[in-house]
Parts: C-alpha cells; structure tokens; sequence
C-alpha cells in the first residue's frame, strides 16, 4: 500500500530493502515492545509524508530472528537505514519524533548515487 510502512522478511529483504531505488528506514521491533508501539503510529505518519523518497519497512523480529541476528540487533525498537545496498546509519531506541522528523527530512534531501 502506498505511504504505509511495508513488512519484510528474510525472503523479501533484499528486493524490498537492497534493491530500492530510495533510502529505506527498517524498523526492527516486536509487538510486545512498547517503545516499539510508540515509534510505529510516527513511522507511519513519516512514510505517507516522505511518499516516493523514503520507504519504512519493518521488520518483527519474533519472526525473523535471523535478519535481526545478521544485522547485529541486539535492542529494540532498533531504525537501521539502507541506501543503495549498505547500512548507511542506525538509531537504537526511541529518542522521539524530532529525532525521527530530521532522520527522515535528512535522507529526503540527500540525492542518491543513481540519481
């Protein structure tokens, strides 16, 4: 669905997240997380604003223990960035919607190498 966050697993991973054109936020979180449940209503709200320069994708890591595991997530809610196939940036925790808002106003305004 367009502006909403997408779900990915191990499967998809690389052609939703490695292959994007755009820079991609992964959220790697859990239901039982509450700062998880705090950050997501804000993701969403960021990726319908950022619609076609920035995707979220999430992550549940209950199940897919090996992305968080291959990534090196040890915390959650944990936002790790791609952009052209590499982790570009991590943020660890909720640190609030401003740190969120300049995340995202930062990789929209960075042009990408294929560009």
């Amino acid at each position: 669905m367009p502006g909403k966050p997408m779900n990915v697993t191990t499967a998809s991973f690389e052609k939703e997240v490695l292959d994007s054109p755009r820079p991609v936020v992964v959220d790697f979180w859990a239901p039982w997380c509450a700062p998880c449940r705090q950050i997501g209503p804000i993701l969403e709200d960021l990726s319908a604003t950022y619609e076609g320069k920035v995707l979220v994708a999430k992550v549940n890591v209950d199940q897919e223990p090996q992305l968080a595991s291959a990534f090196g997530v040890s915390g959650i809610p944990t936002l790790i960035v791609f952009r052209e196939r590499r982790n570009v940036g991590q943020m660890v925790g909720f640190r609030g919607r401003t740190a969120l808002e300049d995340l995202f106003a930062d990789l929209a305004r960075q042009p990408s190498a294929s560009a």
